[in-house]
């Protein structure tokens, strides 16, 4: 099996699949790409058991053959070279690669010895442009939690119909909704996205302007992209009802300019308690106070803004983390904060910066304030 590639070509595509690949794997053959030529068409896989990603690449050949490569090594050494053309030979178990500069020979592993991708189960298909994918995952991602204990909650939640689709993410002390009203699907259906995929995917979905063939049965989904193809299994469970914990009365709103709001609570933040990361708004008129304070060290800061508020006078408290990876997530002039009392979560929601048929909603669970 020979075949000839560029070095740069062949590297770009490798950096992404590397990212499947664990650093532990239980199955040595895990370690390797699978490389799979027909002619002049080379498929190189990446897997780690639960998600399976391939890349079609253009090559230079009329061999035919399946090896699977050692992938720390082969991606060490295409880092090193300047852009250019390689040659692979493979034959006696021995893989020869062929620079302007010199010979490497590294040994390879049979192909057939590589786990082959899940077939899906008469999936149901529809079409996202990459655009909206890669922009609804980036909103929702940072959202998911990390408990083991509670799976569900570690993914982002894929509910699809012909009205529009919605994705949410929540780890109980935030939760982020986006949903799209110009995108929809032909049937109703919703799965449990984990976020290893998700992290992949929206490394491919940044530059492409394509649409996503998005597949899914009751136990796997595959996106194909252009010549990439992302098979994963999906989160067996029932996702919580998040419907229920939007608090519908909110009548105290609070507008104000999502920068200013953002940079001062990044400032006043850092003399907040390390612990519970607390900073206090204190709403009154037309001013907002900002407050955190560590009693242990005696460090506190103050800091007033003036904003657009209707409602009562209140005081509730945030961490100051929460609201920072919210307000840095939205891409708005002025952010919208909505509240009913100090322990009912508050919602947070763009004013501007959304396209047509666009909508997030961002709700942050309140801290009780040490007064």
């Amino acid at each position: 099996m020979k075949f000839i590639v560029s070095s740069s070509y062949l590297l770009k595509q490798l950096q992404v699949l590397g990212g499947v690949i664990n650093n532990n794997n239980t199955l040595p053959i895990l370690d390797n790409f699978l490389f799979e030529l027909n002619q002049s068409e080379l498929v190189v896989s990446a897997s780690d058991l639960e998600t399976t990603m391939s890349a079609k690449l253009e090559v230079d050949s009329n061999a035919e053959g399946k090896i699977a490569i050692p992938a720390k090594l082969l991606l060490d050494t295409l880092k090193t070279f300047p852009e250019q053309p390689l040659t692979f030979v493979a034959e006696n178990n021995t893989l020869e690669l062929s620079s302007s500069h010199g010979k490497y020979a590294l040994a390879y592993a049979d192909g057939d010895e590589f786990p082959k991708a899940v077939e899906l189960d008469q999936p149901n298909s529809t079409k996202v442009p990459a655009e909206v994918l890669a922009t609804a995952i980036s909103k929702t991602l940072f959202a998911s939690g990390n408990d083991d204990l509670r799976p569900v909650m570690s993914g982002v939640y894929f509910q699809f119909s012909p009205e529009g689709l919605t994705f949410v993410a929540t780890d109980a002390h935030k939760l982020v909704k986006y949903t799209r009203e110009d995108v929809s699907a032909q049937t109703e259906s919703s799965y449990i996205m984990p976020k290893k995929p998700l992290n992949l995917l929206k490394s491919i979905l940044g530059n492409s302007d394509s649409n996503v063939l998005l597949s899914y049965d009751e136990s796997n989904a595959r996106f194909i992209i252009e010549e990439t193809e992302l098979v994963c299994r999906l989160i067996d469970g029932k996702y919580p009802n998040y419907e229920a914990v939007i608090p519908k009365e909110n009548p105290n709103k609070l507008i104000i300019d999502r920068v200013q709001f953002l940079n001062s609570v990044k400032r006043v933040s850092i003399f907040s308690n390390k612990t519970t990361h607390q900073v206090k708004l204190k709403i009154a008129g037309a001013e907002l106070n900002i407050s955190a304070e560590d009693v242990d060290y005696s460090n506190k800061a103050e800091e007033r803004l003036t904003c657009d508020y209707q409602g009562d006078d209140m005081q509730i408290g945030f961490n100051s983390r929460f609201l920072t990876e919210m307000l840095n997530n939205l891409n708005a002039k002025e952010v919208m904060l909505e509240m009913s009392l100090p322990n009912r979560a508050g919602i947070l929601t763009p004013k501007d910066g959304l396209e047509e048929g666009e909508h997030v909603t961002m709700l942050v669970m309140p801290v009780m304030l040490n007064s």
